[in-house]
């Protein structure tokens, strides 16, 4: 998504408030235009306050992510603002370490609000991007600074490089039509955003993947479909993997499919690899052909975030360790039937919306509440019903491989007997899918430097 054009230089400011609630209004009287009157904006304020009270917007990094939806004709407004000494609320020490503010308003009608939230809270991530923010030194520099950060850079890549790029998908472009594959799925997350030159590909479906993908890339490459799906390094197979999966149960892919993909290393700029799948051999095991792959009540949307979640956890979980967990999506009532708490629910009286995986917010928790032995039961619109669950379900005409624990029967038993699906993250740094007590393995750790 293009931040970028959500920010105005007039709403990049040197804070001079140190409390959190002075701090926020000034960033809401920098919105003059889109909240006009004072009674406005102190409503909003309220809100903002209120939020805090029971979650916090701290991100980490120094960044706090407040946010409101408010009536307005924008789809979505930022105000940023730098507090070089931190920000005090309430007595907690967490706000001290706040060193910019980004306030964002979105309009109350907002079709994609929590997933703007997402990709805004992952750019914190990029340390390209935090390292201009952390340098620039007066309010001028700063404001270049942000500017710069999210809007990216106008260098194009190396002649080398681009001559090489034009040789693999002119070469893939043969190959596709030679093998007779029916779509070309490009994964975008090769290129930093303002350095993807324009791939087209007559005569053929063409399906973009990658973490940040938006329509505006959509459109760019003249794409049929986008995939939001997590850079994985150098395991290119985990994301490919994953990439098929989701873009079956969009029915983006059919398995009659073959898909001609085209690759490289993350934010290299440099596509090396061309890879023909048959989508029916890959995932035959997944389940029956006559049989929907996502139960009736999931969205696309909410499997594709846990399926982001559950791949963090096995990759880099806490302090670079591998968290097993379990994540049971769809039909939750009948799950709750079979299942019983082994804490008290975490997830108990907070709104649907602060408690949806869509929410950026909700991946610290989730990932803070993976390490208590249990199951999460999710709803298949993404908002999580409870955590810490033992799951009684049983199916005694399932047979496993050896060496898969108690979190995958548990997985295969309730998927078989419920219209869930579920994802399994074991301590070594694997992610299991299971459908209709059929497992298939999405990621895992030890593949290394594999395709």
């Amino acid at each position: 998504m293009h931040i970028d054009r959500y920010i105005s230089v007039n709403r990049i400011v040197d804070l001079t408030s140190n409390d959190l609630t002075s701090a926020y209004s000034e960033l809401l009287d920098t919105f003059t235009t889109l909240l006009p009157t004072p009674a406005k904006r102190k409503k909003v304020l309220k809100e903002l306050v209120d939020r805090e009270k029971s979650l916090s917007s701290y991100l980490g990094e120094g960044v706090a992510l407040p946010h409101a939806r408010v009536p307005m004709k924008r789809p979505y407004a930022l105000a940023i603002g730098r507090c070089p000494t931190g920000l005090s609320f309430e007595g907690k020490d967490s706000y001290e370490d706040v060193r910019f503010v980004f306030l964002l308003l979105a309009n109350e009608k907002a079709k994609n609000y929590l997933s703007f939230l997402a990709a805004l809270a992952r750019s914190f991530q990029d340390s390209t991007v935090m390292d201009q923010l952390w340098m620039a030194r007066g309010k001028n520099e700063f404001r270049s600074a942000v500017r710069k950060a999210f809007a990216g850079t106008d260098d194009r890549p190396a002649r080398r490089r681009t001559k090489f790029n034009k040789l693999l998908t002119d070469e893939a472009a043969k190959i596709a039509k030679a093998a007779e594959c029916s779509t070309i799925l490009i994964f975008a997350d090769v290129f930093p955003p303002s350095l993807a030159p324009r791939m087209t590909f007559s005569g053929f479906n063409v399906v973009l993947a990658g973490q940040d993908v938006s329509e505006d890339d959509r459109a760019h490459h003249r794409a049929d479909a986008i995939l939001a799906v997590r850079a994985l390094s150098r395991s290119r197979l985990s994301q490919l993997r994953a990439a098929i999966l989701l873009g079956l149960t969009r029915d983006i892919f059919g398995f009659q499919d073959r898909v001609c993909c085209i690759g490289g290393i993350p934010n290299s700029g440099q596509l090396d690899t061309v890879l023909v799948v048959d989508v029916d051999e890959e995932f035959e095991s997944v389940i029956g052909h006559g049989e929907e792959m996502l139960p009736p009540d999931v969205s696309a949307e909410a499997l594709e975030r846990i399926t982001a979640i559950a791949t963090d956890l096995a990759s880099t979980g806490r302090e670079g360790k591998s968290i097993g967990a379990m994540f049971i999506l769809g039909d939750h009532k009948e799950v709750n039937k079979r299942s019983k708490p082994l804490i008290l629910n975490p997830f108990y009286g907070y709104d649907e919306e602060d408690r949806s995986i869509l929410n950026p917010f909700m991946d610290e928790t989730i990932k803070e509440l993976a390490l208590i032995d249990g199951a999460f039961i999710v709803r298949g619109n993404g908002v999580v019903e409870s955590a810490g669950c033992l799951i009684q379900a049983k199916a005694n005409d399932i047979v496993l491989p050896g060496g898969l624990g108690t979190r995958h029967a548990a997985a295969a038993a309730i998927t078989h007997v419920t219209e869930s699906l579920a994802l399994v993250v074991s301590s070594s740094g694997q992610v299991t899918y299971f459908r209709k007590g059929q497992m298939f393995t999405l990621f895992d750790k030890s593949e290394g430097r594999s395709l």
